[in-house]
């Protein structure tokens, strides 16, 4: 059995991502999912690289040289970024689970903080990091 249903062709069926104009909180929700993601596949590798230096030495050193080399260095900044970013923007969720900052201004000043925070904190880490222990090897 056909139904028939004459649907204008001017009309989308469904709204798309694509017609709505991004806004700071819809895209830093995107990002503290997908920041998420990255700490969980980030944080199993760092867990196995500290289990190998305990238990497995020549697993420890081919992981310690696979983190140590440029994609690696990558995805360890890459982890570090995602772990202030969703951080901070957690701090920002229980206050808003609290019932404060829900007005639009507020909200996008506590966004544009959230970046700032991820990115300060992203910076000094590495730099202490780096400066601590010599250039990464």
């Amino acid at each position: 059995m056909q139904h028939n249903v004459k649907r204008s062709p001017a009309r989308p069926i469904s709204p798309h991502l694509t017609i709505y104009r991004k806004q700071i909180s819809s895209v830093l929700s995107i990002t503290h999912r997908m920041t998420g993601l990255a700490l969980h596949f980030g944080t199993a590798i760092i867990v196995l690289w500290l289990w190998s230096s305990a238990y497995a030495p020549a697993y420890y050193t081919t992981l310690y040289s696979q983190l140590s080399s440029i994609p690696g260095q990558i995805c360890l900044f890459g982890w570090v970024l995602s772990f202030y970013f969703h951080l901070g923007n957690g701090i920002r969720h229980l206050f808003w689970d609290m019932g404060i900052g829900f007005s639009l201004p507020v909200m996008k000043r506590s966004g544009l903080a959230v970046v700032g925070f991820t990115l300060v904190m992203t910076a000094l880490t590495w730099f202490i990091a780096l400066t601590t222990t010599g250039a990464a090897s």
